[in-house]
């Protein structure tokens, strides 16, 4: 008899799984035997939130979603990070829940939870499996609602005695035929760009969901001269030496820049939901911008800000009706805007070093990264120090990966996963000590799994990003922000990793070089700067203004 738990087993490797991440629990055992059986490789984490936020991880670098397997109760309350996360950055995930006994539920048994009213407004769907015959269908259910139109998280609930049922029949991926904008549709923006003085693209994460989608968003702009900015912790959409890269839109815009892009005229939004921080608060784009909005989701059109023409379609699909179309443009376009563009993120990208009495600059780290990491996969954790990285590490052909919500946490667990996921790649995470210390711990899973990996602590001894929001109310108080630090290094090699330690400048580039030597995991310690507390503040200008 072929149990329910390996019908969702099968069913799951028949839609590509080959790797789940967990921290086992007794409710779901049965199925971690049946996906072990099926040679899926079952990574063990040391934290529910560092497993989950592998599997997200993981689901950026494949395009698939990726598979954490949680118990019910605290195991699913502790990966609700993870589902948060993938719901804001529109990342598909596949969130696997041991439940309770058929016969238990709803009378308060141990560890019971009630898994929709918990996740059902952060999730794409929450499904209850009852009846172990469904297994198949509940599996390809669940996938398919993490899958689109927007991606995101949906939970599955098995209860512990349905696994051992007798389970239906293994259900196949249906293949999924990607939405073709009208004719008409790329007609209308093609006469939009023959007339447009200034048209921007502004890309977004749906532009990955097709494996053409980078090529033909770059063929786009070349073919019709177009400046190119992307959204939010997407940097890595389009080649950042591009002649056409106009740079990406975050928290720390700076004005300067923002005012540039104000000028478009026309603005092509590709695969983006146009959310509050690509909008800059809903600032851009500003007013007198014709707007086109390209988005898989009907219901994502029009929404972020006034839209003149949207289309329900495939952004890859129509970046690539758009570069087989003839070029646009002629000599009313104002390349001088263009160029200044281009010219002023490229020149932001150059580094000029910065004295500081209180530690190092991560500017000095980032600065020292061999070129060959522009090949690199770089996960980067939340805080003011990721804003060093996002200036002057220039991503090519490698990826940067990060979350939109900015949670804490992020960079090393996602990190092992790319480690294991491109081994063939150096992999380095980007994290401040308090995000290190919500989920540094998985630098065990790392050195268990022999995954390659360097992962680099900015340790300015403060939770930066609040407290630079801090400075601006409550000059020169330290409100529960300071932060009493272990020995990174050393604990690095107490975990069984390489552990190296930056306290001044001219040590960075050699430690990063022995680091990113390492065969196995390695952790580069660095004494950072809290006075230069990102790339575009300082402590002191904070305190003075009004």
């Amino acid at each position: 008899m072929t149990t329910a738990a390996g019908v969702l087993a099968a069913t799951l490797a028949e839609h590509g799984v080959d790797r789940v991440f967990c921290v086992p629990g007794e409710s779901f055992l049965d199925l971690l035997a049946e996906l072990a059986r099926r040679g899926v490789d079952i990574v063990t984490a040391r934290h529910e939130s560092g497993a989950a936020f592998m599997a997200l991880a993981d689901a950026k670098l494949t395009g698939r979603a990726g598979v954490v397997l949680v118990n019910r109760g605290p195991g699913a309350t502790n990966a609700a990070i993870a589902v948060h996360s993938a719901d804001l950055d529109a990342t598909p995930l596949l969130m696997i829940v041991g439940d309770v006994r058929v016969a238990s539920a709803g009378r308060g048994w141990f560890q019971e939870l009630d898994a929709p009213a918990a996740f059902g407004a952060m999730s794409r769907r929450v499904l209850t499996l009852r009846e172990p015959e469904a297994a198949g269908e509940f599996a390809a259910r669940a996938w398919a609602a993490a899958h689109g139109p927007t991606p995101g998280p949906a939970v599955l609930c098995v209860p512990e005695d349905v696994l051992t049922g007798p389970g239906g029949a293994v259900r196949q991926p249906a293949r999924r035929w990607p939405a073709v904008p009208a004719e008409s549709f790329t007609d209308a923006v093609i006469g939009l760009l023959n007339s447009a003085q200034r048209p921007l693209v502004l890309a977004g994460s749906a532009v990955d969901n097709d494996p053409d989608g980078r090529a033909a968003l770059r063929d786009a702009a070349h073919r019709h001269g177009l400046a190119v900015a992307v959204t939010n912790k997407r940097q890595d959409l389009y080649p950042n030496d591009d002649p056409h890269y106009a740079g990406h839109l975050h928290l720390a815009t700076q004005a300067e820049q923002r005012d540039r892009l104000a000028r478009a005229d026309l603005v092509v939004a590709v695969g983006t939901r146009l959310d509050p921080v690509t909008t800059q608060g809903f600032r851009l784009p500003a007013a007198g911008q014709t707007v086109v909005q390209v988005h898989p989701d009907a219901a994502a059109i029009g929404t972020g800000c006034p839209t003149a023409h949207g289309c329900a379609a495939s952004p890859a699909r129509f970046l690539l009706d758009l570069a087989r179309r003839p070029a646009t443009g002629g000599p009313h376009r104002d390349r001088g805007w263009h160029d200044e563009l281009v010219d002023w993120e490229a020149g932001q990208s150059r580094w000029s070093p910065v004295d500081a009495d209180d530690g190092v600059a991560f500017g000095h780290v980032v600065a020292a990264l061999p070129p060959e990491c522009a090949d690199a996969v770089v996960t980067l954790d939340a805080g003011s120090f990721t804003s060093w990285v996002h200036r002057y590490h220039r991503v090519t052909t490698g990826r940067l990966l990060g979350i939109a919500s900015s949670a804490m946490g992020f960079g090393v667990p996602a990190a092992v996963a790319a480690a294991l996921r491109r081994p063939d790649r150096a992999v380095i995470a980007m994290v401040g000590d308090g995000g290190f210390q919500m989920t540094g711990a998985e630098l065990a899973t790392a050195v268990q799994r022999g995954a390659r990996l360097t992962v680099v602590v900015a340790d300015n001894g403060s939770l930066g990003t609040i407290r630079q929001h801090q400075e601006r109310g409550h000059p020169g108080l330290d409100l529960g922000t300071g932060l009493r630090n272990p020995d990174f290094a050393a604990l690095a090699r107490s975990h069984g990793a390489l552990g190296l330690a930056v306290e001044s400048p001219d040590e960075a580039e050699p430690a990063l070089a022995k680091a990113l030597a390492c065969a196995g995991p390695a952790l580069v310690h660095v004494r950072t700067s809290l006075r230069h507390i990102s790339a575009y503040a300082h402590l002191d200008d904070l305190r003075r203004a009004p």
